[in-house]
């Protein structure tokens, strides 16, 4: 971005180049309006017509030549108030990439999804533009219309009109439908964008003005060696979970919202051996699993504006079974799919992973338990809890601990159905260091319990008689 003193400047810029596209000028071809015959009126439309067919680079080539013919010999651009202010190459290729994206990208936050130090992107309305970086959520001192030939709520109205052309073309881009008939949409961007996973919602629905919150991927699949550097495991924590995924435990990765729980299922998903045939089923597709080749990815279907064509997660889990599936990778449970889930797991698909939204290993079993009923609300709570008791094997636990930081703090082991509740043996627990750990940065590790592993019935199965 460009330092303060020439933020103005360059809206400026911005703002006089749009309106030259809009309406039709060439840069330095431009003829003047008393000059203009109906022969070169009728040229003149033909090649606004072919610069609307024009391809990316042939579109930023016409950006280039209008920003040119704007800067005198020594590359100054004189603004309004007859101030000389030059403009670096990085400054015209920033207003060369707002323009471009005004037209043809997703404009002022074109640049905030090409940055990769940027993990999450959130649109209050027009004026409030947040973003995560490194953990921590910036507020961003910029706005959609930066406009000073007009009064405040004009200004405000333009912002609105700009953002929600963004949010139409976002939504066009992602084959989804957003109006006020359907005001909120969940999608994911093309690979451009490593499918980084959209959410609008629309005004008056949110109260403030149009909301987008957009959750970044990386380019490349966070693997365990980069979850070990970024200190949220072990070396030998890693080298256990290995062992667990190579002997068909069924894992459930529970956490709270931002804790990591998708970015550690795909790194967790690329243990399982390369001959396997995986079944990976999502709400939007994230996973990014490498190592596999007979990988089938399946994703859910938003229904049509007429109401009819959706196809859910509880669909694809029943699709997937007939799919001679080994394991199945569910993206995340939230509702009534649980219950395909659990059934998948104990009907001969070990080594089956899943997620969800809990604030511990024991919360996520109540979570469970509430899934379930969602979609048979006819079983009885023992049945209910036998089945998550049979089915579950290993829960590991995530928390965003308050520095930002996300670590593995639990894994449990779960030992089935006793006593009227399903039963936990915690194997890891994070401690923080009191001696070092402070209020901004947490200090710790994830240290054995003195309780033993019971279920090494599948490790031994496996040829694995090393202890967990």
């Amino acid at each position: 971005m460009a330092y303060p003193l020439k933020k103005d400047v360059i809206n400026e810029i911005v703002k006089i180049i749009c309106e030259k596209i809009d309406a039709g000028e060439y840069g330095d071809n431009v003829q003047s309006e008393e000059l203009l015959s109906f022969e070169i009126a009728k040229n003149k439309s033909e090649g606004i017509q072919k610069i609307r067919e024009a391809n990316d680079e042939e579109y930023r080539s016409y950006i280039t030549n209008l920003l040119d013919s704007m800067l005198n010999e020594d590359g100054d651009y004189v603004t309004k108030n007859g101030e000389a202010v030059f403009i670096s190459s990085k400054e015209k290729a920033q207003i060369i990439e707002q323009v471009f994206g005004n037209y043809r990208g997703f404009g002022l936050i074109g640049p905030l999804l090409m940055d990769e130090e940027v993990t999450e992107l959130m649109i209050n309305g027009p004026d409030n533009l947040f973003i995560e970086k490194k953990g921590k959520v910036i507020r961003l001192d910029t706005r959609f219309c930066e406009d000073t030939d007009c009064e405040e709520e004009e200004r405000i109205k333009r912002g609105e009109v700009q953002l929600r052309r963004i949010i139409h073309r976002i939504a066009d881009r992602c084959n989804r439908e957003v109006n006020e008939a359907n005001p909120i949409v969940d999608a994911r961007l093309g690979k451009e964008y490593n499918g980084s996973r959209v959410n609008i919602v629309l005004k008056p629905i949110a109260m403030h003005g149009d909301t987008v919150t957009i959750r970044k991927f990386s380019k490349k699949p966070m693997s365990i060696e980069r979850l070990i550097e970024l200190g949220s495991i072990t070396n030998e924590i890693a080298s256990k979970l290995k062992m667990l995924v190579a002997a068909k435990y069924n894992i459930f990765i529970s956490g709270g919202t931002g804790s990591g729980k998708t970015t550690f299922l795909n790194a967790l998903s690329n243990f399982i051996p390369s001959d396997e045939r995986i079944i990976t089923i999502e709400d939007s597709a994230e996973l990014q699993i490498t190592a596999i080749d007979n990988l089938v990815s399946l994703e859910t279907k938003q229904a049509n504006s007429e109401g009819k064509g959706a196809i859910t997660i509880k669909d694809l889990i029943k699709s997937s079974l007939r799919m001679r599936p080994e394991r199945i990778v569910v993206g995340e449970c939230r509702g009534e799919e649980a219950l395909d889930m659990l059934q998948a797991m104990n009907t001969g698909h070990d080594g089956s992973l899943s997620t969800g939204h809990a604030n511990s290993a024991k919360d996520m079993l109540t979570r469970l338990e509430t899934m379930v009923l969602q979609g048979a609300s006819g079983l009885p709570l023992d049945a209910v809890r036998r089945q998550i008791g049979s089915a579950l094997d290993i829960i590991i636990h995530l928390s965003r601990m308050r520095d930002h930081s996300r670590k593995v703090v639990e894994i449990t082991e779960v030992l089935g159905y006793e006593g009227g509740e399903i039963k936990l043996n915690t194997l890891y627990k994070f401690e923080e260091d009191k001696d070092t750990t402070t209020v901004e940065k947490v200090s710790g590790s994830l240290n054995r319990t003195q309780n033993p592993m019971h279920n090494t019935d599948k490790l031994r199965l496996a040829g694995i008689f090393q202890d967990i």
